[in-house]
Parts: structure tokens; sequence; C-alpha cells
């Protein structure tokens, strides 16, 4: 989907990627180490995304640090295992525990009784609604009815069990009758619109027609904006590449996606970061995890992890990496 375009060249993206690692595990590595019994999405749930996609590319991670966040998120959700059972959660509720069945993911966790505990929360949370929703409100991450209901969809597609197939198909049809019918409002709501509609089988047309209204509002610059009165943000158009690429089939060679990586690259600082400016009020504690940006870490965090991510997708993956990559 989309037409070819000359882009930047490998070599720039290979070193822009290289720059990033090392701060995004400094960040992860930070944060479990300031909140010893607390998984966060931003802090372990996308750097081990970003970092495992990078590693399929063939790029050097720190293996050991990224078994060590697998197995602290792994460590998170069991001792939060009998709540689940009983359908209460933890803090964050779904968007938490769905992003953590995602890192799981990621690394190559098998299914086990916390993941099985875990997906059955999900199916019985919130089922008198047609979709999830967040528990705070701290945009753009957390407050859209697409992220959360993408986010537990995911974690149930891939650690649900065999005696949870009949529930989770019911619960899927239901979704997806909402998603068909419910349109998105912002770049958020339109990033895991597409994500959601792809995951539960929509028709392709509407999966097209999704990921169409996410390119119509690439802006000239190249990037995507978190919403139409600010201006395009590392965070906004790293989403956008990576669910256009990976749900709605925009190959890294299209014109948009090129246009989209040099927008990346040219934001990048000179120390590897990404700097995005929070529009969330805080609700928590404020600690510094090891990523730049002060009181804008944590949003900076997260449009790392996806711009990393965003950018490794476009290195060819060589068949030695393919090999060796351990997810």
């Amino acid at each position: 989907m989309g037409a070819e375009a000359p882009g930047p060249a490998t070599e720039v993206i290979r070193a822009a990627v290289e720059k990033s690692l090392p701060l995004l595990t400094a960040g992860a590595r930070g944060s479990m180490e300031k909140r010893e019994r607390c998984f966060t999405c931003h802090n372990q749930g996308l750097p081990i995304m970003a970092l495992t996609t990078a590693q399929a590319r063939g790029f050097k991670v720190d293996a050991e640090e990224l078994k060590k966040q697998v197995k602290f998120t792994a460590d998170f959700l069991t001792k939060n295992q009998t709540n689940y059972l009983a359908g209460k959660g933890q803090g964050g509720q779904t968007d938490t525990a769905g992003y953590a069945l995602w890192a799981l993911d990621n690394g190559g966790w098998k299914p086990d009784a916390t993941t099985a505990a875990v997906a059955h929360y999900l199916l019985v949370w919130q089922k008198e609604l047609e979709h999830w929703k967040p528990q705070s409100r701290r945009p753009p991450t957390e407050q859209s009815l697409f992220t959360s209901t993408h986010a537990a969809l995911r974690g149930l597609k891939t650690f649900g069990t065999p005696e949870q197939r009949e529930r989770f198909g019911q619960r899927t049809g239901q979704v997806r009758a909402w998603l068909l019918k419910t349109p998105a409002q912002d770049n958020e709501d339109r990033v895991f619109r597409l994500r959601a509609l792809q995951l539960v089988g929509a028709p392709e047309a509407e999966v097209r027609k999704a990921a169409q209204e996410l390119l119509d509002i690439q802006r000239a610059d190249g990037g995507w904006a978190q919403l139409t009165d600010l201006d395009s943000d590392a965070y906004a158009t790293a989403t956008a590449l990576t669910a256009l690429h990976q749900a709605g089939g925009v190959a890294t060679t299209a014109e948009a996606y090129r246009k989209g990586l040099r927008y990346l690259l040219a934001q990048q600082q000179a120390d590897g970061s990404w700097h995005v400016k929070t529009r969330s009020k805080p609700i928590q504690s404020y600690y510094e995890s090891g990523y730049p940006h002060g009181p804008d870490q944590f949003i900076s965090i997260s449009a790392a992890s996806w711009a990393t991510a965003a950018l490794a997708l476009a290195v060819p993956a060589s068949p030695e990496s393919a090999r060796s990559q351990t997810r």
C-alpha cells in the first residue's frame, strides 16, 4: 500500500537506532530500580517492544538486561495473580495488564498460570461495556477507548487459554461491532482503532479505510500531531508509522513512511533521545528514571520507543538476525 519513494539511507537509520537503544535500556533499568514493585507501560512495556523490534532487525541489544525486564514484568503480574482471578486487576487496570502481556509476548514469554489469570481478568473486567476503557486520563497514552481496547484484545488473543476461547470469541464479536460503528476523534484513536480493527479480523475494506484516515492527516513536515491544534511530534508520528505498517499494510518504502522517517530523524536529539512535551497532569510522585527530559521523560521515552521501532522496521532483517532472535 503506497508508492515507493527514496528515503533516508539505511546507514543513517541504523545510526539513529543504535544511538537510541542505550538510552531506552537505561530508562527501563532506572524505572525498575526506582519502582521495585511496579511495571510501567512507558518504561518497561514500550522499551521492551522497541528493543525486541531492533533485535529482530539485527541490532545488538543488552540481552541480559532485556531478560531482566521481561522477568520483572512477569513477576509483577504474578504478584497480582489472586486479584486477576478475582476479576480485580491492579493499578492501571486494562492498560497496565494489556501492555504487560504485550511486553511478555515481545519477550518470548510462554503462557503460564499467571498469563491465564490475567486473560481471565480481561474477560470479566468491564464486560458490561462494548469495549474497554482506561482507569486514568493521562493523554495521549491513557485516554483513548481504542488504546485500552486494543491492549485488552491483544493480551487475550496472545495468552487466552483454550478454555477461554468461546468467551473470547463472544467478546471479540461485541468489540468488532463497536469498532466498526465508532469513529476516531484524534491521532491516538486513529492509531489504535486501526490496530484493533486488524486484530479482530474486520473486513479488509474497513482496515484500508482506517489506514487511509491516518494517512490523510500526515503533515507537510512528514509528521503527525496528537491533536489538530498541536504541532507534529515524535510520539504521534512514530505510533502512526508503526500502525500503518504493522496493521495497515503500508510498506516501509512507501512515500508516506519515508517522509515520516525523515521527520523522526530530524527530531532526534544529539544524545539519541526524542523530546515530547507532556500534556498530562501528574498523578504519581515524580522520579528520575534515567531517560532525559525531566518532567517530560515518560512521554519522551514512550515516543522514543515507538520511534526506534519505526526506524528499525525500515531496516531489512538479515537471515542471521531472523534465526537468532528469541521472540
